[in-house]
């Protein structure tokens, strides 16, 4: 009886390992890169239609998102002077701020197909030739500029790492992933 037992709790305890080694195993990629045009997004994704619709998308943020300065002079200390412009965000407040120098574009893929609308996301480019994206997305929580912020300058950007023009594609596991790594052979 205790053979028994033993047999079947053992048979037990193996099975969630031989359900998860016969789940198909599915990896998300995700390729984002940051692009200075469209034509150069077009040229590293080969998705055109994917650029204009992120670099669209980004350029509809770029005011609520770009850091806001008092005056031109404030804003040419991080920024070149050239970049300095005065801007209205979606709700109509009017600030002097940097221009978008380029757009971030992430996209899922599914057997190397996009699966979904391209994430994107504006980029300003500093006077060290540092790229910032928005360190909250439009519309959550410090997304969004309102008059209090004029003066905050880079408070709601994050600092990226980044080559310009280039497309980084990232794999990241998806269920069963690391199941795969763990197989053994019975004998």
């Amino acid at each position: 009886m205790k053979r028994s037992r033993t047999t079947a709790l053992l048979l037990m305890s193996t099975a969630p390992l031989l359900f998860t080694a016969c789940q198909k195993e599915q990896a998300v990629q995700v390729q984002e890169g940051l692009y200075t045009s469209v034509e150069a997004c077009s040229e590293a994704t080969g998705d055109p239609s994917s650029c204009r619709q992120a670099f669209a998308t980004a350029q509809q943020q770029s005011a609520d998102v770009a850091p806001q300065y008092a005056s031109r002079e404030a804003c040419a200390a991080e920024y070149p002077a050239d970049q300095c412009v005065q801007q209205r965000t979606s709700t109509g407040h009017s600030f002097v701020g940097p221009m978008m120098m380029g757009f971030f574009m992430s996209q899922m893929l599914n057997n190397g197909r996009a699966a979904a609308t391209p994430a994107a996301q504006p980029a300003f480019r500093d006077k060290a030739n540092g790229w910032a994206k928005p360190a909250a997305a439009p519309g959550g929580s410090g997304g969004l500029n309102t008059g209090s912020r004029i003066g905050a300058g880079k408070a709601g950007l994050a600092p990226v790492a980044a080559e310009p023009n280039r497309a980084v594609t990232a794999s990241r596991g998806g269920f069963g992933a690391r199941s795969g790594g763990r197989s053994s052979s019975g004998g």
